[in-house]
């Protein structure tokens, strides 16, 4: 059976079955591997969740080292000033305080991130501001003590002269505010226009109904329950700089430090112990780190910092603060015709290392159409400097806008032309039959579930009584609302995508390592870095399936730029299909080792032998077999009786650099809003997705789960707010509101299956997908429960007195023309 014969099959078994829909689909899956025992599509509970649960995970702030100094760094109060001295004679002299280093100590060290475009302006990012500062809690001195307090006490008392100046708060008034850098026009960093078809302004112009709106997203914090952290210390033996950091990147981290402090990368080793959430904050180089690493290097001493909340809320790396003023075009039937956008998105004062601060208008602009079929199209794109911190590719990377906005502009057209919303959307979404497609920005498509989805979707929910629920809801005089958001999810970059974003470093591959005890234990080496997404355990399912042996038999080495080859790290969507690739690859080299060898001793053909359940057995011979614990012995220890020309040991290696595939999902949520408080409450909530093969539906259920829970916090809670002088006035959970489990409904699950033809196992990128469809499904829900009132909101969060403002206002206008 071939495999888009037994994505039939998954496809088909899955649809009928009850809400999580695996059990068919499985075991047609398992019916065509050849006879081998699958841990494939298998809930293994995560071999991590042990030593968490018990207390025993190593967090970077657990890695103690005696006699390191704990460093706390002097930040800006201002938005925008002019540093004219730095006096630490006062902080040199408070007990436990041994130095303090400004940016002259250090030789004035900073980053550089790179993107090779004329339209692209560099910036350095100075490690510690010397002149000038652009953004408030910018680093400007550390202070290096035996103790915390002693740190933050001598942090204090740095008396530093400040001259404010006009701080640029907004996108609006950035093109005519002061330069955040000296000679920026207009304060753009990157302006680019893309896809400009020239049959575009002739379809809006004559099209039966152009939809004309403006949407935006708010300033957000990644905000992991481990923020940032780091230890390093100097080792003489090797002659290295040995930095422990809560990271997503440890190469790339490396190659940050090793360039800013002018180092060969081998006198620098990155290692990231346990890691506690990142989403995107920690896939950059951070500028304490550095300096930490710096710190240590010159002083011959370990050196630590631990930030803190108010740090991780006003001095990291923020995300998805973006505005869209778009055109789309319809026929009347409902079909896009045509889309024009204009793309702004405030990326603060830096260009974060090494993605630049292009990561964001650049995949707005090239993946604006998503799922749906875009015939002519044209985006702007640009990245507007402010006095703000610089923003990362926090999770989703502006896909979570993009997917709102087309959503909202189904929503728009149907209620125009007075057409059923989801119609519209089946009469758009790419569908069965058209893959592989290729869209107007040149992306094409592999083949996905778009339409299969959205079907499953409102059939789920019809069925389940939802839009029964909301009518006895209104009945009862309480708003509510159900949403719907299509989407997919370009997963994976290899270097054939990343290589078109023209960075100074381009991403994407990645290698493998797999290697075999003499007692039959395996250990895999791979340059992804997971940091909470159960690498330990799916890695461990992919490899013991080609081996035959138990999971609990394999494990995972992963974040050390000592031991791992050159690797990119854990972001994107990447890690299973990269770095498990790279690693099944290493893996079917080991069993054709095992498998030869086992022929050798059994005395039959190599493509009799299967591996499975501990033992290489033969096809056809019942009783034959030989336990793989002894062919590993074999290889290892009983040269004299391997097969000639063997090689020695059990180990190969693996790399994988995909084009990238596309993950696809539709989430429905229905809401009420309290006509009292203006609060609004998700009461419930369905994914129907599709990632290709499931390593692992317990972890899959997990990512989608936690990151809908990002989505619907980006939807309605969260949001970090300037005030004109660049002052933040969301610098604690007081201010930051982050939703607590008692925010969050259950969320069902269903799975569909479409395998990805560029990986072996068929797995496709699933960790951000959640993040990326909720904000639209929620939205849509809310303007649902609003529609009485014909208010149509186009912006996240929606705040409470949104709400209220809207319900008092019942003769407001529908957006769009």
């Amino acid at each position: 059976m071939t495999r888009f014969a037994v994505k039939a099959t998954l496809r088909a078994t899955n649809a009928p079955t009850g809400p999580l829909g695996r059990t068919g689909a499985r075991m047609a899956r398992e019916a065509k591997l050849d006879g081998h025992g699958t841990w494939i599509g298998a809930s293994v509970p995560r071999k991590e969740d042990g030593r968490m649960l018990r207390g025993s995970g190593r967090f970077v702030d657990d890695v103690e080292r005696y006699g390191a100094l704990h460093a706390a760094f002097v930040r800006s109060p201002y938005g925008s000033a002019t540093v004219n001295s730095i006096d630490v004679a006062a902080a040199t002299g408070i007990p436990g305080v041994h130095h303090v280093l400004t940016a002259a100590d250090l030789d004035n060290p900073y980053l550089l991130a790179v993107l090779e475009r004329d339209e692209f302006v560099p910036t350095t990012m100075p490690l510690l501001a010397e002149s000038e500062v652009r953004h408030a809690a910018e680093p400007v001195a550390v202070v290096l003590a035996e103790d915390p307090y002693a740190a933050e006490d001598g942090a204090e008392a740095v008396e530093i002269d400040f001259t404010p100046r006009q701080a640029v708060t907004d996108l609006d008034t950035a093109p005519t505010g002061p330069n955040v850098h000296s000679g920026l026009a207009d304060n753009c960093l990157v302006d680019l226009t893309m896809f400009d078809d020239d049959r575009l302004d002739g379809v809006l112009a004559d099209a039966p109904l152009t939809v004309e709106a403006e949407f935006s997203s708010a300033r957000l914090a990644a905000l992991p329950m481990e923020g940032r952290g780091c230890l390093a210390e100097w080792d003489d033996r090797d002659g290295q700089v040995v930095l422990h950091a809560s990271t997503q990147v440890p190469h790339q981290l490396r190659s940050g430090i090793a360039q800013a402090l002018g180092l060969p990368e081998s006198t620098v080793r990155v290692i990231a112990p346990d890691v506690g959430g990142g989403f995107g904050l920690k896939c950059v180089v951070g500028r304490e780190e550095v300096v930490i690493a710096a710190a240590a290097a010159r002083l011959r001493r370990p050196v630590k910092w631990v930030e803190d909340r108010q740090e991780n809320l006003t001095a990291s790396f923020h995300g998805h603060e973006q505005h869209y003023a778009v055109r789309a075009a319809f026929d009347t039937t409902g079909r896009l015709l045509g889309l024009a956008a204009d793309i702004r998105c405030d990326v603060g004062a830096y260009s974060a290392f090494p993605f630049t601060c292009a990561v964001e208008p650049l995949m707005a602009a090239t993946e604006l159409p998503g799922a749906y079929k875009v015939p002519a199209y044209r985006a702007r794109g640009r990245a507007i400097a402010t006095n703000k911190p610089p923003t990362a590719p926090y999770r989703g990377v502006s896909r979570p806008q993009i997917v709102l906005v087309m959503e909202r502009l189904m929503e728009k057209a149907a209620a125009a032309l007075d057409l059923d919303p989801l119609e519209v959307r089946r009469r758009n979404l790419i569908s069965e039959g058209e893959f592989p497609y290729t869209g107007a920005s040149g992306i094409t498509y592999d083949e996905g579930s778009y339409r299969e989805s959205l079907d499953l979707a409102e059939k789920t929910v019809t069925e389940a009584g939802w839009y029964s629920e909301r009518d006895e809801l209104r009945a009862a005089g309480i708003p509510a609302g159900i949403g719907f958001s299509c989407f997919s999810e370009r997963t994976a970059y290899g270097t054939p995508i990343m290589a078109q974003r023209r960075m100074g470093m381009t991403p994407g591959y990645d290698t493998a390592h797999v290697r075999m005890d003499p007692t039959g234990e395996v250990i895999v080496t791979t340059g992804t870095c997971g940091h909470g997404q159960g690498h330990e355990t799916t890695f461990a399912q992919i490899v013991a399936t080609r081996l035959g042996v138990h999971p609990d038999q394999v494990r995972l080495r992963q974040g050390d730029t000592d031991l791992a080859a050159y690797g990119w790290g854990t972001f994107g969507s990447r890690s299973i299909v990269i770095g498990g690739t790279s690693a099944r690859r290493a893996a079917d080299d080991v069993a054709a080792q095992l498998r030869r060898i086992a022929a050798h001793l059994l005395e039959v053909d190599e493509s009799d032998v299967r591996l499975m359940h501990g033992a290489a057995t033969v096809r056809g011979v019942p009783g034959a077999s030989l336990e793989i614990a002894e062919l590993a012995r074999t290889a290892y220890f009983r040269a004299h009786t391997l097969p000639e020309g063997s090689e020695h040991g059990l180990e190969a290696r693996g790399s994988a650099d995909p084009p990238g595939t596309f993950s696809n999902a539709c989430h429905t949520v229905l809401v009420t809003a309290d006509p009292g408080t203006g609060a609004v409450r998700v009461r419930r909530y369905l994914v129907v997705e599709d990632c290709g093969v499931v390593i692992n539906p317990l972890v899959v259920d997990g990512q989608v789960r936690g990151g809908v829970t990002q989505g619907i916090a980006a939807a309605l809670y969260e949001r970090i707010r300037y005030d004109g002088d660049g002052q933040p006035n969301s610098a604690t959970l007081m201010d930051y509101l982050a939703p607590t489990a008692s925010e969050i409904c259950p969320i069902q699950i269903t799975h569909l299956e479409t395998p990805c033809p560029y990986t072996e196992d068929g797995a496709k990128g699933m960790g951000e997908g959640g993040t990326i469809g909720a904000p639209a499904a929620v939205l849509n829900a809310v303007n649902d429960a609003l529609a009485h009132t014909g208010v149509a909101m186009d912006h996240i969060p929606v705040r409470p007195e949104d709400v209220l403002s809207s319900l008092s206002r019942p003769l407001a206008t529908v957006g769009g023309t």
